[in-house]
């Protein structure tokens, strides 16, 4: 791998690739990290733009209405009009808090959308038209967990908006992520870039479903680089280890709005636009998140080479019905939508004792496979680069052991190839026609879950644990590096699915960041970068700690 300081230039991919490699555990020697906790430097959960105004909104119970059937389906659910009401209940059920809990003296907020570490280096934008009850001209603004709020950045004129939405569905509302890789890498040192990503995906995976209870349709928008994104949101100015990076922009519709040509949704803001909005005062300035930082030059190095500083080339979609799966997901138990997302938490312990019913199992499996109607997956414009290798360990009338779960047409034949010869690749019994589910090698696999898992008992101790390994160096070359982002993206929208079907079998649910990438690929036969582990995931009966008190989300408004 080439030092990080060599003289030789190296292209995008390259520094990718060897960030990649750089930042992968192994049994002797885990990514660079500080080694400790600095409670001195912890960063402030929360960003504040101090001296903006803040417009609260409305904190919305969760009612029994609307039922989870229909969470991954806009269509199925009425339509709601823009307003006051409906943007309170996008954020509410998307990047809101959702409790706070008490050990002793210690106190900490949980949100609706999982972090790894619970360090939460996703910040939310919106840009609107006149609202009714919030504004009357179209405005930017930053979403404050904390408050349940926004704060308003800047106003900007109609006629700016009619141009920047040109060509997109009326009523459309855009919603910017960005990542503050700071809060991440205090933690988790070098590694932290790809865990910032991991929360991109399960971030935009809870506003699609958000959303998708609204009656709206979600599309990651194609056609905007990573600097105008910038400007955008207002974050353009941001330097230093608090900065602000964009990552994506997002934009929600009424469903059923008929999609552009080859199910693109694309935004192309004119440079005179652009230079409009530059020059618009943004209020507020950004809270200082800690007194002092550590350095980690890699990320700078990775985020560089993963910037799209232009629009490129579109995605690239799919182009035949061999990529895309036509298996229809049942419907989920029927729990209360709203009630669902609000009561998603990561268990920190499994009981080792609990089964699933495999109907329930391939349930599970079947609502992670992309669908072009179905949300969250809807929302990602590109051909799915994300499989999963499953170590089953008790799910009921299932053999114990490793499948793989396909999730593109011509997956499985890749795969196959890919991986150990002596492989079965057969359907487990009771599979229904259609879901890709195979089944590798049959016997005890906690050893190897627990193993790959960096030893984590989590993973041997659930009902089935999971990796997710991404159609990796191919879609670089194909794309861009900076799909690198994307891929992570996807992988934290699946694990994002996977919370709320945990919660609905009632069991729980846990994304693992920290695993030994090569190790996993030893026991699948996997080698060369064509597939390369981005995300670890766990779902069992959750062992509770009964000395934690639950405190609700909003005491302090």
């Amino acid at each position: 791998m080439p030092s990080q300081n060599s003289d030789i230039p190296r292209t995008q991919l390259e520094i990718v690739l060897a960030y990649h490699e750089r930042t992968k555990h192994h049994p002797v020697r885990y990514a660079l990290s500080p080694g400790y906790l600095d409670w001195q430097t912890q960063p402030d959960p929360f960003r504040r733009y101090d001296g903006s105004e803040l417009v609260p909104l409305d904190e919305i119970p969760p009612s029994d209405e609307p039922d989870a059937l229909n969470i991954l389906r806009p269509g199925e659910n009425p339509l709601r009009t823009v307003d006051r009401t409906s943007i309170s209940q996008l954020f509410y059920d998307s990047l809101a808090l959702s409790a706070w809990k008490e050990l002793g003296a210690a106190r900490w907020s949980l949100r609706v959308n999982p972090s790894s570490g619970n360090l939460h280096p996703t910040e939310g934008y919106l840009l609107a038209a006149p609202v009714a009850g919030l504004w009357e001209t179209p405005t930017l603004s930053h979403y404050s967990p904390f408050h349940h709020g926004l704060e308003i950045r800047s106003h900007f004129p109609q006629g700016d908006w009619e141009d920047l939405t040109s060509g997109l569905p009326d009523g459309v509302l855009l919603v910017g992520l960005t990542s503050i890789h700071w809060r991440e890498s205090w933690k988790y040192g070098e590694r932290a870039f790809r865990y910032c990503h991991h929360d991109v995906g399960h971030a935009m995976a809870a506003l699609a479903l958000s959303a998708s209870l609204l009656g709206w349709q979600t599309r990651c928008l194609d056609g905007c680089s990573d600097p105008q994104l910038a400007t955008l949101l207002g974050v353009a100015d941001q330097e230093g280890p608090e900065m602000e990076h964009p990552d994506c922009l997002l934009a929600l519709f009424p469903a059923g709005e008929p999609p552009l040509p080859e199910g693109r949704r694309v935004l192309r803001p004119a440079p005179e636009f652009m230079k409009r909005l530059a020059g618009l005062p943004m209020v507020g300035s950004p809270n200082r998140l800690s007194p002092q930082h550590r350095p980690w030059p890699v990320i700078n190095e990775v985020a560089a080479a993963t910037l799209r500083s232009d629009t490129g080339p579109e995605f690239s979609l799919p182009s035949s019905a061999q990529d895309t799966l036509s298996f229809a997901p049942s419907a989920m138990p029927g729990v209360a939508a709203r009630k669902l997302v609000r009561q998603r938490r990561s268990a920190v312990a499994m009981d080792g004792m609990t089964s699933l019913e495999s109907e329930s199992f391939f349930g599970m499996m079947a609502r992670v496979l992309p669908h072009p109607d179905h949300a969250p997956f809807s929302a990602l414009p590109w051909r799915p680069g994300i499989h999963l290798l499953l170590f089953v360990h008790r799910v009921d009338c299932l053999e114990p052991g490793l499948y793989c779960l396909a999730r593109h047409g011509t997956a499985r034949d890749e795969l196959r190839a890919a991986m150990h010869s002596g492989f079965r690749w057969t359907k487990p019994t009771g599979c229904p026609e259609g879901l890709p589910l195979y089944l590798l090698q049959p016997g005890d696999c906690r050893a190897e879950a627990r193993e790959v898992s960096c030893g984590q008992d989590i993973a041997a101790d659930g009902v089935f644990a999971l990796a997710m390994i991404a159609e990796f160096e191919p879609s670089l070359r194909r794309e861009g590096a900076w799909f690198y982002k994307r891929l992570h993206w996807e992988a934290g929208a699946l694990g994002q699915v996977l919370y709320l079907e945990a919660e609905a079998a009632g069991m729980r649910a846990t994304g693992i960041g920290c695993f030994f990438d090569d190790e996993l690929h030893r026991i699948f036969g996997l080698a060369g970068n064509r597939y390369q582990d981005l995300y670890h995931f766990t779902v069992g009966g959750p062992v509770h700690d009964d000395r934690l008190r639950d405190l609700p989300a909003y005491a302090h408004r």
